[in-house]
């Protein structure tokens, strides 16, 4: 009985903790990048909030990775447009987000990346490589649908938690001792308080004398092919 409490407890950790690699092979930062470079990336967009982070990412002459929701693409597409007309690259984050993703079958899964696929691919006119699980949970249901539709796991090694708190401080000082070079930084475009931890964040990167740049640069990966 021991041993089935350990495995489960074993098995739950790994699903949880994208950077494990326990279900899915995930990238979540570039250790070997010695130079102070560091990726952000946004999750749950695009929303009304996508364009304060859009003018401060201009700014500070910063480039970003979007992981976008389905149906929040069918409501905001003009603000998926200017996300990549202004020089970022998209990933494909579920279409529905459902609090119950984990627990999808591989069919499921495959039909929801595709369907959010084919929604970003009408402003890429590329195939989406990079793909996000929502929470960052993975399973094996989520390793079969991923063989199938070929996408490629981005994770993060410096979690906001600004989907949890609305502290700006706590989520400030979280994230600023974590930084280092070759770092993947996850934040949200979906409400007020992640706009001012992004403007503050740049500042301190600015000071700091580091470079945001994309997550092709960083991780030497392709978004999107032809």
């Amino acid at each position: 009985m021991a041993v089935i409490f350990i495995w489960i407890g074993i098995n739950a950790f790994g699903s949880a903790r994208i950077s494990s690699n326990y279900h899915v092979k995930a990238f979540c930062n570039n250790p070997l990048e010695t130079d102070k470079k560091i990726a952000i990336t946004f999750d749950d967009g695009p929303s009304i909030y996508t364009l304060k982070v859009l003018d401060l990412l201009k700014e500070y002459n910063a480039k970003a990775t979007f992981f976008c929701i389905g149906k929040n693409i069918e409501m905001h597409p003009e603000i998926l447009q200017k996300v990549i007309s202004e020089g970022h690259l998209v990933g494909n984050h579920s279409y529905s987000h459902s609090k119950f993703f984990d627990f999808y079958n591989a069919k499921k899964i495959t039909e929801e990346l595709r369907k959010t696929d084919e929604l970003l691919e009408k402003f890429t006119s590329k195939k989406i490589n990079f793909f996000r699980p929502p929470y960052g949970v993975t399973t094996p249901s989520i390793r079969r649908a991923l063989k199938i539709t070929g996408h490629k796991t981005i994770g993060w090694n410096i979690r906001s938690l600004d989907g949890g708190t609305t502290d700006v401080e706590l989520i400030l000082n979280r994230i600023k001792k974590r930084v280092s070079p070759g770092g993947i930084v996850l934040l949200h475009d979906t409400a007020p308080h992640s706009v001012y931890v992004l403007e503050q964040f740049l500042q301190f990167l600015q000071q700091n004398n580091y470079q945001v740049v994309s997550i092709e640069e960083l991780l030497n990966l392709k978004a999107y092919d032809n």
